[in-house]
């Protein structure tokens, strides 16, 4: 009896102690016909918890102030020895309070039931050796940092692969004296993108703004587990970063015609996969598979390029070697900045279906300069091509595969100029970098213009133009077909070799039409599903009629 006591005593201590230093637990889902709700803690967890909120939000709120706030105690006098004693007082009552606080809501914790019981299926999940998780824990919505590990980046036995590619950086030869003279510019770069740069670049990793949303990320989570059945992964990158994935598997449902194809979304600088590009192929039918970038959401890390790409190889791994998706079903799907993981996923994988932009430029560089003082020009460029040099275009002319760009008509975060949404739309130049890669024989010198002129019309001019050339699908079809069926499909192509200047501009036109669709909205706006189409393969001429379910536009 007594050593039936002591061990008591000992699981009680151990449970007492996780549940001090256990994750915070949001929201208990609707699995198996089970009802979900928020998670209700007790009084003491309650009153706890938000002490601890609250001295976490001023600590964060410190940070972003702190000139402010140094040049304010400066004033006060509190940069001297007594200033310094008083301030240490104030941090150690600040990490007592703190402490006692931590204590008292593991207290509160350990008198939940619900808490509980939460914790002793978080426990048997992490002994899961075979890392799946089981629906106990897909019961739970909690701290993402104690979710068990689903996959890690070398997790596939004997397949070390080609190694990734990367754009190659140009680089110009400098004498010693230029680069000593460059080195105060070297800092004032490096403190800019580690400071405020990379916020503004991508302000999702603010923690205030994910304070803000929180509520609907656990919401968004909630939709996507208990309407449509998602699984949640823990995914470890090359750098060790951990990755906040979830999928939506439809194989087995045999109402969603798209289901065997898999799409994966990349989402924009303030989005996560809880309420963001996830919704269009979800409502068109698809398998698809969201994840969040480095220092987004429950994803640790910061989405610096080199981080941004070990995460979507990763994720891509996954959907591979653990969910079974072979590459030529699976299409990548991206909005905004997610462009450039996109488009890096896409130059490793060339045999995947096919790439879908939203709303993408094709390099940073621009826009940042064009939201910055002229003065700051040089200091913007030498720290977006050091630090951020997310050049989409580059990327997208070295994947062989379908390509479809959106566009949005009154987009007014991709454009150079607000006043002229449509003509300064770096969605344009990404276009035009790609078509001038891929069709070389047709844009040349002579007809440059043309594509120009094309990718700043409105509709109407642009039927106006269509019409003053006589395009003819048929034909410029039937042109496209006979040369895949001599020459196949690779890129640069030399079609357009022999041509006139005016069937060189129809077949251009054409083409613009086949990987370009247009939607009359602004930015933020969520894409409807009548826009969301497969790109288009030439490769499909060669056995359906431009009529084909492959060019149509695919609904629910």
């Amino acid at each position: 009896m007594r050593k039936f006591y002591s061990s008591f005593k000992v699981m009680g201590l151990f449970c007492f102690v996780r549940c001090i230093i256990g994750p915070r637990l949001f929201r208990i889902n609707s699995v198996d016909g089970k009802e979900g709700r928020i998670y209700d803690p007790n009084v003491i967890e309650a009153w706890s918890d938000y002490i601890i909120k609250s001295l976490t939000l001023a600590w964060s709120i410190g940070v972003y102030s702190s000139p402010a706030v140094a040049a304010i105690l400066y004033r006060k006098g509190y940069f001297t020895i007594d200033g310094i004693s008083s301030l240490g007082r104030l941090v150690c009552i600040a990490g007592v309070t703190l402490l006692g606080t931590i204590f008292f809501r593991g207290l509160g914790r350990y008198m939940n039931y619900d808490y509980i019981t939460f914790l002793n299926v978080l426990e048997s999940e992490k002994i899961n050796i075979n890392k799946v998780v089981k629906t106990g824990l897909k019961r739970y919505d909690f701290e993402f940092h104690d979710w068990p590990v689903s996959f890690r980046w070398n997790d596939v036995e004997g397949d070390n692969g080609k190694p990734p590619v990367y754009v190659e950086k140009t680089s110009s030869r400098t004498s010693i004296f230029m680069t000593l003279g460059a080195i105060p510019c070297e800092i004032l770069s490096y403190i800019a993108i580690h400071t405020f740069g990379r916020r503004l670049i991508y302000p999702g990793t603010v923690k205030l703004l994910q304070a803000a949303v929180g509520p609907m990320l656990i919401q968004g989570r909630a939709k996507l587990i208990e309407q449509h059945g998602a699984e949640r992964f823990k995914l470890i990158t090359r750098d060790g970063n951990a990755i906040d994935s979830v999928f939506v598997d439809r194989r087995s449902k045999k109402e969603y015609p798209n289901r065997k194809t898999l799409v994966i979304c990349c989402e924009g600088n303030a989005g996560f996969y809880e309420y963001g590009a996830m919704g269009t192929p979800l409502e068109a039918g698809y398998s698809v598979l969201g994840w969040n970038h480095p220092g987004f959401g429950g994803s640790t890390g910061v989405p610096f390029p080199s981080q941004e790409t070990n995460a979507i190889d990763v994720v891509i791994q996954l959907a591979i070697h653990r969910l079974g998706f072979k590459p030529e079903n699976i299409l990548i799907h991206a909005w905004s900045i997610g462009g450039f993981p996109a488009s890096w996923a896409a130059m490793n994988y060339p045999d995947i279906k096919g790439l879908i932009l939203d709303a993408t430029f094709d390099d940073i560089l621009p826009l940042a300069k064009s939201r910055m003082p002229p003065s700051w020009g040089p200091l913007v460029g030498r720290t977006i091509r050091n630090y951020m040099n997310l050049n989409n275009a580059e990327q997208v002319i070295r994947y062989p595969g379908p390509f479809l760009l959106i566009r949005r008509v009154r987009d007014e975060m991709i454009c150079t100029n607000e006043s002229s949404p449509l003509q300064t739309n770096r969605g344009n130049d990404l276009l035009s970098k790609v078509l001038q890669y891929r069709y070389p024989k047709l844009i040349t010198t002579e007809t440059r213009w043309a594509l120009e002129a094309s990718l700043t019309l409105d509709k109407d001019s642009l039927l106006t133009l269509w019409q003053q050339y006589e395009v003819d699908e048929d034909i410029c079809a039937a042109t496209v077909r006979s040369y895949v069926e001599e020459k196949s499909v690779s890129f640069p192509m030399s079609i357009g070799e022999g041509m006139t200047t005016e069937q060189k501009l129809q077949l251009m036109f054409y083409l613009v039409q086949k990987h370009m669709v247009d939607f009359d909205s602004t930015h933020c706006t969520p894409l409807p599903v009548e826009f969301f189409q497969q790109p288009w393969n030439p490769k499909s001429l060669l056995t359906h009629s431009e009529s084909s379910d492959d060019h149509e536009i695919i609904k629910e």
